[in-house]
């Protein structure tokens, strides 16, 4: 499924929420696809930290690095 997608829907079973309520397929549905969301974004974030360099004002770079 496509982000755009999973965006879509999940403002579909949030306005329908707030409107008249949602079934408990709806919320596991709802449920399911913030989770890909959120996973999507975090993968998103992580890869792009994995890719930044830190340049101090003395022209030295440093790799960030994963903290665990």
């Amino acid at each position: 499924m496509d982000m755009n997608e999973v965006i879509k829907r999940i403002n579909e079973l949030a306005a329908k929420a707030k409107a008249e309520g949602l079934t408990e397929d709806e919320t596991v549905e709802r449920d399911k696809l913030r989770r890909i969301y959120i996973d999507s974004v975090k993968a998103s974030l992580t890869g792009q930290l994995e890719h930044t360099t830190i340049v101090y004002p003395d022209g030295t770079r440093k790799k960030v690095e994963r903290k665990n």
